[in-house]
């Protein structure tokens, strides 16, 4: 069965004016349903079609000739992942657990946000901001293009997309307010903290969203 487009968890104007319906509109509509297109016809017919998108995403890395199906494939999961990242009346700061880890490996809330915002608008050309839990430890760091923390062993907690497609039409080329916006105004803090509670197991419902019809 095909790998589908999830649903957003919100409605197309739930964010707004942080992030508008237009823009949702393009990145989900037309920007992840792409990834996702693409990666069903890349993979028809070839080892990869009956695999879970992990799988493929993993598998893709450690190829260069493969490097278009694991662009799609990490692209889909990225995507997927930064929407469950996002919750109308979210932002602020985090609270229990999931604070005081924060404030353990990175001394504050503010020195968190401060690397968050460093990754992000440092990263050069497109790419993505992490949050992750990496041997134990939580760290942020940024990758470019369509990589992921998976490859690397570790497990994501929050992303923001730095793609101009993410911001470019409510934002033009101001990255860093996009940036502030998405730590202040909508990160859904009770995504991350469940991401948190499976100490690198991944989330049953983040797979089924990610891989479509591959339940």
């Amino acid at each position: 069965m095909a790998f589908k487009l999830p649903e957003l968890p919100f409605a197309y104007d739930a964010l707004a004016p942080h992030m508008s319906k237009k823009t949702l509109e393009f990145h989900h509509d037309k920007h992840h349903k792409g990834y996702v297109d693409k990666l069903n016809a890349a993979v028809d017919g070839t080892r990869y079609a009956g695999m879970a998108l992990e799988e493929i995403i993993r598998e893709t890395a450690k190829n260069s000739k493969e490097r278009g199906i694991f662009n799609n494939a990490a692209q889909h999961w990225n995507h997927a992942f930064f929407w469950n990242c996002l919750s109308p009346g979210g932002g602020g700061k985090p609270e229990g657990a999931l604070a005081e880890r924060i404030k353990a490996d990175f001394g504050s809330y503010d020195d968190f946000a401060k690397a968050f915002k460093q990754a992000a608008t440092g990263q050069f050309g497109s790419g993505w901001a992490w949050l992750v839990l990496d041997g134990g430890a939580l760290k942020v760091t940024a990758t470019p293009n369509a990589e992921t923390p998976m490859i690397h062993g570790q497990h994501a907690l929050l992303t923001c997309d730095v793609w101009e497609h993410a911001y470019y039409l409510d934002y033009q080329n101001r990255r860093p307010d996009f940036v502030e916006t998405v730590l202040k105004e909508l990160v859904n803090w009770k995504f991350v903290a469940e991401r948190l509670d499976e100490q690198g197991e991944d989330l049953e419902t983040m797979q089924k969203v990610a891989a479509g019809g591959r339940r």
